[in-house]
């Protein structure tokens, strides 16, 4: 309430001077003071509820053991409004016995993304992050290409780390082939538009990025050039293989379920195999084994014929 705040209304009124008391002054007066008086009331109300916290999601709890999702709840006198989705609702105040605090969990982290490591990791990790592409596909990308080396040029004057193409290097505005930042950075670009372009298709992308679009297109997939055909593999099998290994690393051992059933199986057959009489030469045989314990499994506390 205002009261808990520390508000005070603000509703005031000027008192009239004695040149303000002839009829028609005296009704202007009046008139104005309301107005002012209003729009004093309004601010109030403003800053009241501007003070007031806001109310988290609880639960009412209702002597018939309804449990209510509610928003907000009053107290007036013997009756309780309480704001639940779509409105409001009115119960007597003995009819709720308990208002109860909505358990949130905090959602599960994220896995972790497998961070790649060697050489030019740093860049490899921003390009992938502003392109969202994947770090290790990058990565294996690069080594297939110029085995990391930034001054590498093909027979087809493929240049850098990434081999980019003259004409490939000026259509993602990169100045400098050889710079491995510039390079890394246009390499990703293009081949995160051939993955977009083929739907996802991996081994089409790679295709693609090694031999050209034009030839995918022409042989309508994977082209048969014998050195296409083993990027391809060599890149997807890597990528496969790194996946494989992240995922058994994450995956958690399971125990529990398997040992209880096994143990459960076991002692109801051995329950079952167990009679009074079992049980009794048992537990004979065990206090002889205690009283004489040098004895034990020699056949000595057999009876003599």
């Amino acid at each position: 309430m205002w009261w808990e705040h520390g508000l005070e209304p603000a509703l005031t009124f000027e008192r009239p001077s004695e040149d303000d008391l002839e009829p028609e002054g005296a009704l202007a007066l009046v008139t104005n003071s309301i107005k002012r008086a209003a729009i004093s009331a309004t601010a109030f109300v403003a800053a009241a509820l501007a003070a007031c916290p806001v109310t988290r999601a609880d639960y009412a709890v209702l002597r018939s053991g309804v449990r209510l999702h509610i928003t907000g709840y009053q107290q007036t006198g013997d009756r309780i409004t309480l704001t639940v989705a779509g409105g409001t609702a009115e119960v007597a105040a003995s009819d709720v016995v308990a208002i109860e605090p909505e358990e949130v969990f905090p959602a599960n982290p994220a896995p972790a993304r497998e961070v790649v490591t060697g050489p030019y990791a740093s860049l490899i990790h921003s390009a992938a992050s502003k392109h969202g592409v994947d770090e290790t596909l990058i990565q294996r990308v690069i080594a297939a290409e110029s085995n990391f080396n930034p001054r590498a040029v093909s027979r087809k004057d493929a240049l850098g780390l990434m081999q980019l193409l003259p004409e490939t290097a000026a259509r993602y505005s990169v100045a400098n082939v050889f710079d491995p930042e510039q390079n890394i950075d246009g390499g990703t670009r293009y081949l995160k538009d051939l993955l977009e372009q083929y739907q996802g298709n991996l081994p089409l992308a790679l295709a693609a990025y090694n031999a050209g679009p034009d030839m995918v297109e022409r042989y309508r997939g994977i082209p048969p050039f014998p050195e296409t055909q083993s990027y391809v593999r060599r890149i997807t099998a890597e990528l496969a293989r790194r996946k494989a290994h992240s995922k058994a690393a994450r995956k958690p051992v399971q125990f529990g379920a398997v040992d209880r059933a096994y143990v459960n199986k076991n002692l109801q057959k051995i329950a079952r195999k167990t009679t009074p009489a079992t049980s009794a030469r048992a537990a004979l045989t065990a206090a002889r084994t205690e009283a004489a314990p040098e004895s034990a499994g020699l056949g000595l506390d057999q009876p003599r014929p």
